[in-house]
């Protein structure tokens, strides 16, 4: 089984709530911290490749909310949005969650309970 690996910020509820659901699973997990270790350049292209930059690009944060409509408005493709992405890790829409080859991002409740089967509420 390949390893799962949560990328987010420790401080986001969201976050929480899934290494909460991980651990309660007692399913194994490395947790990769924006804050701390960055996210490369690489690892974004491969991303918006797989799903598609706006997929990522969490429009609804208060990250986004607090640019200008101007800025705002220079994120238009997959280059100037990595390149704010990479700027501001807290735009990244979260979780993002590798398991091997699949690339999960945002998932709810649900997605949670079939994507690793479990019929377990997140708290």
């Amino acid at each position: 089984m390949a390893q799962i690996i949560v990328y987010g910020i420790p401080n986001c509820d969201t976050i929480k709530k899934t290494l909460t659901f991980f651990t309660n699973k007692k399913i194994k997990i490395k947790f990769w911290d924006y804050k701390k270790l960055g996210i490369t350049n690489e690892k974004l292209t491969n991303w918006c490749n797989n799903l598609g930059w706006q997929a990522l690009l969490n429009k609804k944060s208060t990250s986004w909310r607090a640019l200008t409509l101007g800025e705002q408005e220079k994120i238009i493709d997959i280059d100037s949005a990595i390149k704010l992405m990479i700027k501001n890790t807290s735009i990244i829409k979260r979780p993002v969650i590798e398991n091997g080859k699949k690339i999960l991002v945002g998932l709810t409740e649900l997605e949670f309970k079939t994507k690793f089967k479990t019929k377990t509420k997140i708290k």
